[in-house]
């Protein structure tokens, strides 16, 4: 479904995808490499990546967290 969303959103809408993972872990999501290569060269094309590097604000603030 999410390829779909992306095909009808390609070239047409904007749209904002915010992960943790990078794109080489995403084949382990999707298990099919040309669909996930496929997602991937659909948003890459026109995109702009923002890459934030450093500790994430949830995890450090998380009631989960280990002291």
């Amino acid at each position: 479904m999410l390829y779909q969303v992306i095909s009808d959103f390609y070239e047409k809408k904007s749209l904002i995808i915010t992960t943790n993972l990078e794109f080489s872990k995403w084949n382990g999501i999707f298990y099919d490499e040309k669909l996930t290569n496929a997602i991937i060269d659909r948003m890459v094309h026109h995109s702009h990546l923002l890459v934030f590097n450093g500790p994430s604000f949830r995890i450090e603030h998380s009631l989960m967290k280990t002291n």
